[in-house]
């Protein structure tokens, strides 16, 4: 089994920052991509930023310039540095990531989420 646990939302003041945190634990071989979606209420999922293994960055136009994903591969762990936040960065924030679990297996996992608020 494997488990990813997000940690660092909170509450914060507009023009604010908070670092997520994503730690990946359970029977790993490795893994793939990672990333970080959002859900706002009443709106569907929506990505945020992607990494793979090999550390090559995608993000969604709205975060560009402001936040920053990045990942420690010896800990398993994902992070997102989000800077200058806005009211409607306001959202649940989950992490995911493709793990390969044994030879040739790979399955995607979710974490529970933890959420952001931004106050204006």
């Amino acid at each position: 089994q494997v488990q990813l646990v997000e940690s660092g939302g909170g509450l914060v003041q507009a023009g604010g920052s908070l670092r997520l945190s994503c730690a990946a634990s359970g029977i790993i071989f490795s893994i793939n991509g990672m990333g970080w979606y959002r859900q706002a209420p009443g709106k569907q999922r929506e990505l945020v930023a992607t990494i793979t293994s090999g550390g090559s960055t995608n993000y969604a136009d709205s975060v560009k310039g402001r936040f920053t994903i990045s990942r420690d591969n010896l800990k398993n762990t994902m992070y997102l540095q989000m800077n200058s936040l806005k009211p409607e960065d306001t959202a649940v924030y989950y992490c995911n990531a493709n793990v390969v679990i044994s030879l040739r297996t790979t399955s995607d996992y979710w974490g529970q989420g933890t959420q952001v608020t931004v106050s204006s």
